[in-house]
């Protein structure tokens, strides 16, 4: 580790500035609010319940506002990209659920091979504007974060609702971590912008 990334580290250790505790705080909200809106239309679906269209609205404004944090560090350009990306991600689940529910799994099979490969554009993509987000650690987490979406849809459809409420408390988890993951990266490329 370079000498200034160990300073840098050292200092976050001794304390935490208010603009570091606010970017913390926000990934972590939208990140709560991207899993609880992705289980709201997966719920809908599964269900087939009136308020589909309005939870997958709601859960479209994610990547949006997600684009707005990283505007202030990355630009207008590389936000409207990353919100692109993000959202052809949330497309691709729904399309997934929706063809799980109606048994097409061909369709299926197709969503989820674009969804890994939107996952690792998306890690791919955020390496090239941030070093200290490694690409094959996001990939990871995204893999990760997938697998568990998949898991907690396919519980939803097939009623297996214990296993289903167990796997959204691993994705919540998940998803702080991955909340926290966006904060330290920003944190350290740009530390000047957090000191105490």
């Amino acid at each position: 580790m370079p000498v200034s990334d160990a300073r840098a580290l050292q200092n976050h250790c001794i304390c935490m500035s208010k603009q570091e505790d606010e970017l913390r705080k926000t990934f972590r909200t939208l990140w709560e609010q991207h899993v609880a809106w992705t289980r709201m239309v997966i719920i809908s679906i599964a269900g087939s319940l009136p308020d589909e269209e309005l939870t997958t609205k709601r859960l479209l404004r994610n990547p949006g506002d997600m684009a707005n944090v990283m505007k202030l560090y990355y630009g207008n350009e590389n936000a409207a990209h990353f919100e692109k990306l993000f959202t052809e991600y949330l497309v691709i689940a729904v399309q997934l659920v929706k063809a799980a529910k109606a048994g097409n799994n061909r369709a299926a099979t197709e969503a989820e091979r674009r969804w890994y490969a939107n996952a690792d554009e998306i890690a791919s993509f955020l390496h090239s504007i941030n070093p200290f987000w490694p690409e094959e650690v996001l990939r990871a987490m995204l893999h990760e974060h997938l697998a568990l979406t998949k898991n907690e849809a396919v519980f939803r459809l097939t009623k297996d609702y214990a296993s289903d409420i167990a796997t959204f408390d691993k994705i919540e988890q998940q998803a702080l971590e991955m909340a926290d993951a966006f904060s330290d990266g920003i944190v350290m490329q740009f530390p000047t912008y957090f000191q105490c």
